[in-house]
C-alpha cells in the first residue's frame, strides 16, 4: 500500500489490498504458516539481567580464580596429584554451576510460555478466541472495554470506541476511535483516529478492526527494539540475598586471612597455610547460595503454575510470603461464576424460577405453582436484548462468551421459549450505550416489529429508578410517585436480602428522530431480576484458613450492601480473627474522607458494596497506610488503578481483561479464591526453603572455619586437608542444600503470622542460631579428631587416620544437620521424616561418595584419607549423630518453654477455670 490507509482507504479497501497484496492469495493455512512470523510474544525483549544470576556468575568468577591460585601453589609445593584434582573439583563446579541456572532459566521460560495474550476473531463468520501471536494480516478482531489491542489495525466498526494509548503516544486521556477516513495523510500516530494500536487498552465501548500489521512490525514493535538492551532491575528479594552475600564474603576472607596468618605463626609453611585459607574460603563463600534461590525462586513459580497461578514478577512471590490482607472480589471468585436467575418481581408480584446453571431448563411459579411466563415477556424480552452476551451449544457441551450475568438472562428467556437469535431478528439493534462504572446502566434501542422504535435498559437498581419516570403495572404506565419509588426499593431490598444479585429493568418508547435523545432519561420502570451465583464449596474452609494463617479477607464488590453482608455472614468475613465484628460499608459512606477517615473505615470493614474505581484505590492505599501487606482481586478495567497500586494485583485469568492482567503481578487461571491462598502458602514456602538452605549453608560453612581454626588456636595439626576441605563443599554442601530448597509445604505454614517483608533475612536470632549449631558441629568433630589423635598419634600415617576420622566425622554431621535444618522449632523425628524424597536422595548419594572416600584407592590417595575399623566408624557416629541430638533437644525445651509461657498468659493463675466456674 503505498498511500497511508487511515488516509484515502476505507475499511473494506484496507480488507481487500491485504487479502490481496499481503496473502498473495494463498488458502488461509498457508498464509498463516508463511505471515505468523511475528507475534506479540516475540517482541524483542530486554535482557533478563537478574541480579543473583550475576552475583551468582561473579562469585563462580571468584571460586574459578581461587581455585586456580590453590592449584598452581599445589604445583609449587610438588604435589601434582592434589593440582590435577583441583583442576576436576574447578570443571566439576561449573558443570554444578551451569545445571542448576540452566534448570531456574527453563522453569523460567516455560512459565513465560504458559502466559499467552489471546485475541477474540472473526474468521469465516464464526467467533473464535485465538493466541496472540497466531494473529495474521486480515484478520478481523473484536474488541470490547478492557481488552488489550494484540496487533496494530484499522478500524471498520465502533460504538463509543474508547482507547488508552498513553503506553504508546503519552496521552494521558482516553482517545476515540472511528472507522472513518482521515484528511491528513500525514497525521501524527497519536492523531490517527481510524488505527488502533498493539498493547494499549479499551477503556470504553466495543468495536471491530481489521489487523494490519503483527508484532516487530507494530509500532509498539519498533519502540520494544529500541529497548532490547536495558537491563531489569533486581527484586528486594534478591538485593537483601546479595547485600548478605557481599557480607559474608567479607567476613570470611578475614576469618581466612587470620586463619593463614595464625598457622604460619605457630610454624606451618606459609604457602601451604595459603593453601588452606584458600581452600576455606571457597568452602566459605556460599557461591551456591544464588544459584539454588534462582532455582528456588523458579521451581516454586512452576508449583504454583500447576495449581493455576501464573506469577508475572519475581517481587510478587515476597510479597505473597508476607501477605496480610486479600482484598477479593466476589463474583466468580468467591462464587462458581454461574449465574442463575431466581426471581422476577414486577410491582408487588413475585415470580421464582427454577433450574440451576446455564441449561434452558425450568419453571416459573408463583408460591410454588407453576404459571403461564406471558406476564414476564417484556422483562425478559429487555433481558435479552440488552445483552451482549451468547451462549454458543454444541451437543451437551455450552460455552459462554461474555458476561455470565449476561448469559443468565439470555438463560431465563430460553426457559420461557423466547429464543435469543429470533429475539433479535424480530427487534434489531440500532443504537447502544454499553455499560460503564460511571453510569452503572446499559441502554440499547430497537426497530419492533410493528415498526416503532424502543430502548431497553438495564443496570444498578438505583441507577435504574433513578432513570423512570414512569412504573409499569397491573393498570399500565403510572407516573412514578414517591410510593411507587419506596414500594420499589422495598422489592429490591427483599432479593438483595436473600443474598441475589439484582438488576433493575426498564423500557422506553422513542420518537422517530431519536438520534440525539438522551436515552438514560424517561424511562419507565418494569421490574427486578434477582440471580444467584452460589458460593464455591471451598470457598468457606478457605477463609478459615486465612483468618489461622493471621491473613484477614475483605470483600469488595458492585453489589448491593445487603447482598454483600449476607454472603459475608455465610463465609464468616463478619468477624475478625479474635471474633470482633466487622462492618460492611456501603460506596456512599465513602464520600469525603479524609486520610484518617480512610484508614479507619478500611481497618474495621470486611466487606465494601457498591464502590466505584477510585474507592477501590484509597482502600488499597489506606490498608497499605496502616501497615498491612495488600494483596488484591481485579478483572476489569476499573480494577487496574487498584490491581498496580497493591502489593500484590491478582488477575482473573477467565474473565479477566488484557488491561487487568497487564497491571497485575500473578494471573489465576481458573478465577478461584482458594488457588489465590494456595498460592500464599507457596509463596511463604518458597521464602521458608531460602531461609532453610541459608541456615544449612552457613552452619556448615562456618563449621569448616571454626574447625581449622580452633585446631590452629590450640596448637593441633591441621584437622582437614586442602582436597578434604574443597570434596565437603563440593559434595556436603551443594546437594543436600538443593534438597532443602525443594521442601514440600509444613502443616503449621498456615497458622503462623505472615513474614515482615521489611525484616532482613539474617536477624540477630536467626544468626546466633547458626553460629552456635555451627560450633556445635565445630565441636563434634574437635573432640573426634583429638580421640583420633589419641588413638592412632601425631606421626605420619597415624595423623593421616585422625584427619579421616575427622573428615567423615565432619561430613556425617552436616549431612545428619540438614534433616535438622528443615526447621528452627519442629522435631525432624516426627512423621514429616520422609515427606522431603529429594532430600534422602541427596543424603543418600552423599553418605555413598563418603564410603567411597575412603575406600576407593584412587580417592584415598587423592583424598589423602585411610581405610576406617570398626571402632573408627563407631567414633564418626557418635561425632556426627551427637550435634543433630542436641540440636533436637534443644528445640524440644524450646518449644515446652514457649507452650508453658503461653498457657501461663492465658491463665496466669496457673490452672484454667472450670466449666462451672468452681475449682477444675
Amino acid at each position: 500500500m503505498t498511500a497511508p490507509i487511515w488516509h484515502t482507504q476505507s475499511g473494506e479497501e484496507v480488507a481487500a489490498a491485504l487479502r490481496t497484496d499481503a496473502l498473495h492469495g494463498l488458502d488461509s493455512a498457508e498464509a498463516a504458516e508463511r505471515l505468523v512470523r511475528h507475534g506479540p510474544n516475540a517482541l524483542p525483549r530486554a535482557r533478563q539481567g537478574s541480579t543473583l544470576a550475576l552475583i551468582a556468575r561473579q562469585f563462580r568468577s571468584l571460586m574459578v580464580g581461587l581455585l586456580v591460585v590453590a592449584g598452581g601453589v599445589a604445583l609449587a609445593l610438588g604435589d601434582v596429584v592434589e593440582a590435577l584434582a583441583i583442576l576436576v573439583v574447578i570443571l566439576l563446579n561449573a558443570a554444578i554451576g551451569f545445571a542448576t541456572e540452566w534448570k531456574a532459566a527453563s522453569a523460567l521460560a516455560a512459565l513465560q510460555g504458559q502466559a499467552v495474550a489471546t485475541a477474540h476473531v472473526l474468521r469465516d463468520g464464526a467467533a473464535h478466541v485465538i493466541a496472540a501471536q497466531d494473529l495474521v494480516p486480515g484478520d478481523v478482531v473484536v474488541l470490547a472495554a478492557g481488552d488489550r489491542v494484540p496487533a496494530d489495525g484499522r478500524v471498520i466498526q465502533d460504538v463509543q470506541l474508547q482507547l488508552d494509548e498513553a503506553a504508546l503516544t503519552g496521552e494521558s486521556l482516553p482517545v476515540t476511535k472511528s472507522a472513518a477516513i482521515l484528511v491528513d495523510a500525514q497525521a501524527p500516530l497519536g492523531d490517527r483516529g481510524n488505527m488502533v494500536h498493539m498493547g494499549t487498552a479499551v477503556t470504553e465501548g466495543r468495536g471491530c478492526c481489521i489487523v494490519t500489521a503483527t508484532g516487530a512490525q507494530t509500532e509498539m514493535g519498533r519502540i520494544g527494539a529500541l529497548i532490547e538492551g536495558v537491563a531489569e532491575h533486581g527484586t528486594p528479594l534478591e538485593a537483601k540475598l546479595a547485600e548478605l552475600s557481599r557480607a559474608l564474603l567479607v567476613i570470611v576472607l578475614v576469618l581466612c586471612a587470620v586463619i593463614v596468618l595464625f598457622g604460619w605463626l605457630r610454624g606451618n609453611a606459609l604457602l601451604f597455610m595459603v593453601e588452606v585459607g584458600i581452600s576455606l574460603a571457597i568452602a566459605a563463600v556460599p557461591e551456591g547460595l544464588l544459584a539454588v534461590t534462582t532455582m528456588t525462586l523458579a521451581v516454586g513459580m512452576q508449583r504454583m503454575a500447576g495449581m493455576g497461578a501464573l506469577v508475572r514478577r519475581l517481587p510478587a512471590v515476597e510479597a505473597l510470603g508476607s501477605t496480610t490482607v486479600i482484598c477479593t472480589d466476589k463474583t466468580g471468585t468467591l462464587t462458581r461464576n454461574e449465574m442463575t436467575v431466581r426471581a422476577y418481581t414486577l410491582g408487588a408480584l413475585r415470580v421464582d424460577v427454577t433450574g440451576t446453571g446455564y441449561v434452558a431448563q425450568g419453571h416459573f411459579q408463583i408460591d410454588g405453582r407453576d404459571i403461564d411466563p406471558a406476564p414476564l415477556g417484556l422483562a425478559l424480552r429487555i433481558g435479552a436484548l440488552c445483552n451482549d452476551a451468547r451462549v454458543d451449544r454444541t451437543g451437551d457441551a455450552v460455552s459462554i462468551l461474555g458476561d455470565p450475568t449476561e448469559a443468565a438472562l439470555i438463560i431465563a428467556a430460553g426457559k420461557a421459549g423466547l429464543e435469543h437469535n429470533a429475539l433479535h431478528a424480530a427487534y434489531p439493534r440500532i443504537r447502544e450505550l454499553p455499560f460503564s462504572s460511571e453510569t452503572r446502566l446499559m441502554v440499547t434501542a430497537h426497530t419492533t416489529p410493528g415498526g416503532g422504535t424502543v430502548a431497553y435498559a438495564k443496570g444498578a437498581p438505583g441507577m435504574v429508578l433513578a432513570a423512570c419516570v414512569a412504573v409499569l403495572g397491573a393498570d399500565g404506565e403510572t407516573p412514578m410517585t414517591a410510593e411507587a419509588m419506596r414500594q420499589a426499593r422495598a422489592a429490591n431490598e427483599a432479593l438483595a436480602a436473600g443474598a441475589l444479585r439484582v438488576l433493575g429493568l426498564a423500557c422506553r418508547d422513542l420518537p422517530d428522530d431519536f438520534a440525539h435523545a438522551d436515552l438514560t432519561r424517561g424511562l419507565t420502570f418494569v421490574g427486578f431480576v434477582g440471580m444467584i451465583d452460589p458460593l464455591r464449596d471451598e470457598v468457606k474452609a478457605t477463609v478459615a484458613r486465612c483468618h489461622q494463617a493471621g491473613i484477614r479477607v475483605v470483600m469488595i464488590t458492585g453489589d448491593q450492601q445487603a447482598t454483600a453482608a449476607e454472603i459475608a455472614r455465610q463465609l464468616g468475613l463478619d468477624t475478625d480473627q479474635q471474633g470482633r465484628p466487622l462492618q460492611a460499608v456501603h460506596g456512599s459512606a465513602l464520600a469525603d474522607l479524609d486520610d484518617a477517615g480512610w484508614i479507619r473505615v478500611a481497618s474495621g470493614a470486611s466487606v465494601f458494596a457498591r464502590v466505584s474505581p477510585e474507592h477501590k484505590l484509597k482502600i488499597v492505599e489506606a490498608l497499605q497506610h496502616s501497615g498491612q501487606v495488600v494483596a488484591m482481586t481485579g478483572d476489569g478495567v476499573n480494577d487496574a488503578p487498584a490491581l498496580r497500586q497493591a502489593d500484590i494485583g491478582i488477575a482473573m485469568g477467565i474473565r479477566g481483561t488484557e488491561v487487568a492482567k497487564g497491571a497485575a503481578d500473578m494471573v489465576i487461571t481458573d478465577d478461584n479464591f482458594a488457588t489465590i491462598v494456595a498460592a500464599v502458602e507457596q509463596g511463604r514456602v518458597i521464602v521458608h526453603n531460602i531461609l532453610r538452605f541459608i541456615h544449612y549453608l552457613f552452619s556448615c560453612n562456618f563449621a569448616e572455619i571454626v574447625t581449622v581454626g580452633g585446631a590452629i588456636m590450640l596448637g593441633w595439626p591441621l584437622p582437614l586437608g586442602v582436597m578434604q576441605i574443597l570434596w565437603l563443599n563440593l559434595v556436603t554442601d551443594i546437594f543436600p542444600a538443593m534438597a532443602l530448597a525443594l521442601e514440600p509445604s509444613a502443616p503449621d505454614v498456615m497458622r503462623r503470622p505472615p513474614r515482615d517483608p521489611a525484616e532482613p533475612l539474617m536477624t540477630v536470632a536467626f544468626g546466633w542460631l547458626i553460629v552456635w549449631q555451627g560450633a556445635l558441629l565445630s565441636g563434634c568433630t574437635l573432640a573426634a579428631f583429638a580421640v583420633g589423635m589419641r588413638w592412632y598419634g601425631l606421626e605420619g600415617e597415624g595423623l593421616r587416620h585422625a584427619v579421616t576420622i575427622a573428615f567423615m566425622t565432619l561430613a556425617m554431621a552436616q549431612m545428619l544437620h540438614a534433616f535438622s535444618a528443615r526447621s528452627r522449632s519442629r522435631s525432624a523425628l516426627t512423621s514429616r521424616l520422609f515427606t522431603n524424597a529429594w532430600l534422602w536422595g541427596a543424603t543418600g548419594i552423599c553418605l555413598a561418595l563418603q564410603i567411597a572416600a575412603v575406600e576407593v584407592p584412587l580417592l584415598r590417595e587423592v583424598l589423602r584419607t585411610v581405610a576406617l575399623s570398626p571402632a573408627d566408624w563407631g567414633l564418626v557416629a557418635m561425632g556426627a549423630l551427637t550435634p543433630v541430638l542436641v540440636v533436637e533437644m534443644v528445640k524440644l525445651m524450646t518449644g515446652w518453654r514457649s507452650r508453658a509461657a503461653r498457657r501461663f498468659a492465658e491463665h496466669p493463675a496457673g490452672l484454667p477455670p472450670a466449666p462451672d466456674g468452681g475449682r477444675p
